[in-house]
């Protein structure tokens, strides 16, 4: 049986977890939530890629991917730009974006991915 690995756990959520070597990286949203949707999403990524990294792997093996935009007319087209940056050559995820009301009133995007993690053998 695969272990349960929890990263930044606390009584609420854990940050990510990995698991049978796949790693769920909990919602992430931009710390500095005055910035607009650009500044935002590269935030919000870069803290997945941290959460990645912790877990021992990297966005080029990402499998999946939610986006949930606060307004999604608004904000798609930009959050594509900086998403297409991101995003590992040859390595994108399936993806779902979609709106919705978010848990804080500055929050304009929260990603959420899962991976495989890298083999170490």
């Amino acid at each position: 049986m695969s272990n349960i690995v929890r990263i930044e756990t606390d009584r609420r959520r854990s940050r990510a977890v990995v698991y049978n070597g796949i790693v769920f990286v909990g919602g992430m949203a931009a710390d500095d939530r005055s910035q607009d949707i650009t500044g935002q999403t590269t935030q919000a990524l870069a803290r997945v890629e941290k959460y990645l990294a912790d877990a021992g792997t990297d966005k080029s093996r990402l499998l999946s991917a939610q986006i949930w935009l606060k307004d999604i007319a608004r904000d798609f087209e930009a959050m594509n730009a900086v998403w297409n940056e991101w995003t590992a050559p040859g390595a994108a995820p399936t993806r779902a974006t979609a709106q919705c009301e978010m848990g804080a009133a500055d929050v304009l995007v929260e990603i959420i991915v899962t991976a495989a993690v890298a083999r170490t053998e």
